[in-house]
């Protein structure tokens, strides 16, 4: 297997930092996209070498296992472990491979050159199967589009993932989805596909877990005198009645009208409302003298 150099892919240093690594992704990506370049097949190999990388470089603990591996990062693992295997059982081998430090190497080579004829004799001629490489992916959504359960299709590596998206996803959560990973090595499983959301919230509303928070502006008549007012909600509006004398911040709560909780069908958090009490500007000549018999009674 020929080395890939994942530094050279993104287009930065071996010594870039994570987000100097993120943006060069971030940048790349847009710009290979399968969107932007339909029917380039070019661009879509480009972009696939694109998301490996960033697979690869973007995670700090896959990175220093390819920094001292190469494209085997992925087998350190047991690499490592058969090393410790040979320590304990003190056998006359035991250091005389030193050190795994080519990235050029192929796997298959060195796996024959190390383990030799005796881990075959030991195996019974049977070879090592590995689970293949994880995949790590992100999705970008707005707040309505985790309001509801739904359907959405993820292009992972040029291949097409149907993926139900349940209501009530958080932003930075990571799910899962088995078998979506690199092919397996030597007949192993695939590797798996960990999905990070990036939930982009562009309403009036402030999510907090499943409660939604907002802010109403209230008269001040109305606040003084109490009585029926419309407010939004996230899937409508909702009539409530003001209470007389109410206060600046003060907040209600309306039970059951806020975010759906995460895998819990039917279940909602609540509104919690806070209002803010509009002072009254540019007076007219009656209201000053009404206002100030007020003050004095």
């Amino acid at each position: 297997m020929p080395f890939i150099d994942y530094y050279k892919i993104l287009e930065v240093d071996k010594n870039a930092t994570e987000a100097e690594i993120k943006k060069a992704y971030r940048k790349l990506a847009r710009k290979y996209h399968p969107d932007l370049n339909p029917n380039d097949k070019e661009a879509e190999r480009k972009f696939k070498e694109i998301n490996e990388a960033n697979e690869v470089l973007g995670n700090p603990n896959n990175r220093k296992k390819y920094d001292q591996y190469g494209e085997n990062w992925q087998h350190s693992e047991e690499f490592e472990k058969y090393q410790q295997q040979q320590k304990q059982q003190q056998t006359h081998q035991a250091g005389s491979y030193g050190d795994f430090q080519s990235g050029n190497q192929d796997f298959s080579d060195f796996f024959e050159s190390v383990f030799g004829n005796q881990f075959s004799s030991r195996q019974q001629g049977r070879q090592a199967a590995f689970k293949g490489q994880d995949f790590n992916a992100e999705l970008q959504l707005n707040l309505h589009d985790v309001y509801k359960t739904h359907k959405r299709t993820l292009t992972v590596n040029g291949k097409n993932i149907r993926l139900t998206i349940p209501a009530g996803v958080e932003d930075g959560q990571v799910i899962k989805i088995s078998g979506h990973g690199g092919d397996g090595y030597k007949g192993g499983p695939k590797g798996d596909l960990y999905i990070t959301f990036q939930i982009t919230n562009n309403t009036t509303f402030k999510r907090d877990k499943e409660n939604l928070l907002h802010t109403i502006d209230l008269d001040l008549y109305t606040a003084v005198l109490g009585g029926e007012i419309t407010i939004p909600t996230f899937d409508g509006k909702a009539k409530i009645k003001v209470t007389p004398g109410t206060q600046n911040g003060t907040q209600i709560k309306l039970k059951g009208k806020g975010f759906p909780k995460y895998k819990k069908e039917g279940a909602f958090g609540d509104l919690i409302i806070t209002y803010h009490i509009i002072i009254p500007k540019n007076l007219t000549q009656k209201q000053i003298e009404l206002f100030t018999a007020l003050s004095k009674t």
